[in-house]
């Protein structure tokens, strides 16, 4: 199964569930049907975004753990300055 047709599917049974319960299909409490069930996808949202956020946080943080990143941009820096070089540019 590829991450697309899993993600789709989980998509599908979120909404098949939410779906029924805002139909009143799957029985709750007065109190939570007409307080909670509405404005669960509100709250998905604002749950997901944070999340997001979370990782792109973190993903800044730990930017500089790649060591084998940047030898490879170094290596390539140091290409193109010798090739640039060869054409007649100043590059320092």
């Amino acid at each position: 199964m590829t991450r697309a047709t899993q993600t789709l599917s989980v998509a599908l049974l979120a909404t098949s569930l939410y779906l029924s319960l805002y139909l009143e299909l799957i029985p709750l409490p007065a109190i939570a049907q007409k307080e909670i069930v509405p404005v669960l996808p509100f709250w998905f949202l604002v749950t997901f975004g944070a999340i997001i956020l979370a990782r792109l946080g973190w993903g800044i943080f730990t930017f500089n753990d790649c060591p084998d990143a940047h030898a490879e941009i170094v290596a390539e820096i140091e290409l193109a300055k010798k090739d640039l070089r060869k054409l007649g540019v100043s590059v320092d």
